[in-house]
């Protein structure tokens, strides 16, 4: 026999709250690394290199 809808909404109340403990571990996840990228020397020199290809595209590069 199949369960109600409603009991079925019952079993899975926590599932939201873990959904969102684990999207913010991986959103923190994420940030660790892109952190430690964007602060060693490749990620220093691209972020030149990007900040220039901007200028010049906008016209304030020379």
């Amino acid at each position: 026999m199949t369960k109600s809808p409603v009991a079925r909404l019952r079993n899975q109340r926590g599932v939201t709250t873990a959904e969102y403990a684990v999207v913010t571990a991986a959103g923190c996840g994420f940030a660790g690394v892109l952190i430690s990228l964007l602060k060693s020397d490749f990620g220093i020199n691209l972020l030149k290199t990007l900040f220039e290809l901007i200028m010049k595209a906008i016209g304030f590069g020379g």
